[in-house]
């Protein structure tokens, strides 16, 4: 029995109360404090052991290998075999091609390059390659998922390539990460498609990553989520206090890719919190922030730090889902700076003796945990409306069945509208089309996949339909 506009009501207000039968609400109050929200998927016994694998000594041995080719930089020497970009590319591609060895044929690596004329930090040609593992799909794998790191370094001078740039915090420990989830992953099969990106050029300009989501775009890929890990290696601030069970996840309101149109529409709507990106941000919670992980996710309603950028920004350009984790709280002193002792006797440079190891294996775990859901539960819902042809006090939502074969059904979420999260869930069944007996005027509405094993996609947000 579908519930009525005074059950609704009722269960809202009093935010523990369940509604028996179909169209049951599966979670009550909203989430405060450390309550997980209305939305949150416990891990599975699958994803629990997958997580245990994630090894923090093989993390720190890749941070201390991308230290030892001296610099990284972008315009750095490629044709040394023990310093600089070029032999840190060929350790990367040698690394993944060992991890594809034991996948069955379903990952493979590769080198991505192209030739950069000269432009901003770039003073004459240079090849500029990605280091890729693509790990095939084996239900989708036209859905993509797409993890970043960036391997380039820097000193003070974003043009010195010649000094020493060990880069252990940014971004070899992103690119640790990257590679510790290619390694994880390789002997499983996801239902979708994940690659695994070491991307270079991110200090001059974000090029790599630039160069990556264009041919991604070109090529139409259905990117329904990305990320990158920058700065992810250590959980000591500039003042000294740690915080080593924090992670920030940066994630845009206001779509970068946003038309007129689509202003339009959201500030006809109130939209500003229910992006792609938002709504990508409140899947990790649901599903990485818990005991599995040993960690909390920290969401910034922000794209990026003042003054910073990273290497999501070519995917959001595009109108891809795309979002940033960087530690809780930034050492200045470890970054962006060349390697010295100032007269005060402190150590200045981004050196491996300044990274937690086991942090940087939490953060990969916390990735891990929403790539892998990712990866096999259904893709987000398509072509989710809500009807305004009428003016009523209930609320109609529509949406376009998955092709999903394990595709179970649907829920309906919703939120008061001051609300960051969601914090009602109705089944609606294996249905396109579902009526609420609550007024569209007053809260947010979404809409979610569920599959046969209970995974749940992310949330898609309605457009209005007429």
């Amino acid at each position: 029995m579908r519930p009525s506009r005074r059950t609704v009501l009722t269960a809202t207000a009093a935010g523990a109360t369940a509604l028996g039968g179909p169209g049951t609400v599966a979670a009550a109050a909203a989430p405060t404090g450390s309550r997980p929200p209305a939305t949150a998927q416990p891990p599975s016994r699958e994803l629990r052991a997958l997580l245990r694998e994630i090894d923090p000594d093989r993390i720190e041995a890749t941070v201390r290998t991308l230290v030892s080719f001296g610099t990284r930089h972008t315009l750095s020497v490629q044709d040394d075999p023990a310093r600089g970009i070029g032999a840190a590319r060929d350790w990367l591609l040698a690394e993944l091609r060992s991890y594809a060895e034991v996948s069955g044929g379903r990952m493979t690596a590769e080198l991505q390059s192209y030739v950069q004329e000269p432009a901003s930090r770039i003073p004459t040609a240079t090849r500029i390659t990605n280091v890729l593992a693509t790990l095939r799909g084996a239900v989708t794998p036209e859905r993509v998922y797409v993890v970043s790191g960036h391997y380039d370094s820097r000193v003070t001078d974003v043009m010195d390539a010649t000094s020493d740039a060990p880069g252990a915090d940014d971004d070899a420990s992103g690119v640790a990460v990257v590679l510790e989830l290619a390694r994880v992953m390789a002997r499983r099969r996801p239902a979708s498609t994940i690659v695994f990106a070491a991307v270079a050029g991110e200090e001059q300009g974000l090029y790599g990553s630039g160069h990556l989501a264009e041919l991604l775009k070109a090529a139409g890929t259905d990117v329904q989520g990305m990320f990158t890990n920058d700065i992810v290696g250590s959980s000591t601030a500039d003042d000294g206090t740690r915080d080593p069970y924090t992670v920030r996840l940066f994630a845009e309101g206001v779509p970068t890719s946003e038309t007129p149109e689509q202003a339009a529409t959201r500030r006809s709507v109130g939209g500003e919190n229910d992006s792609a990106t938002r709504q990508l941000a409140r899947f990790v919670r649901d599903v990485a922030d818990n005991d599995a992980t040993g960690m909390r996710v920290r969401v910034i309603y922000r794209r990026d730090r003042y003054l910073r950028g990273g290497d999501h920004i070519p995917f959001l350009e595009r109108g891809y889902p795309a979002a940033r984790f960087t530690e809780p709280a930034e050492d200045f002193a470890h970054q962006h700076q060349d390697v010295r002792v100032d007269e005060s006797g402190k150590q200045y440079g981004d050196l491996p003796e300044f990274c937690d190891f086991p942090f940087t294996a939490r953060v990969a775990r916390v990735n891990a945990a929403a790539l892998w859901t990712l990866a096999q539960a259904p893709g987000t819902p398509r072509g989710a409306g809500i009807v305004t042809s009428a003016l009523t006090n209930s609320t109609r939502l529509t949406w376009t069945r998955g092709t999903e074969p394990d595709l179970a059904g649907y829920e309906v979420v919703w939120r008061e509208t001051t609300a960051p999260e969601w914090t009602r869930v109705l089944d609606a069944g294996d249905v396109t089309s579902y009526e609420v007996d609550l007024s569209k005027d007053n809260v947010f509405f979404g809409v979610r996949a569920v599959n046969r094993a209970g995974l749940r996609s992310p949330v898609a947000f309605p457009a209005p339909r007429s």
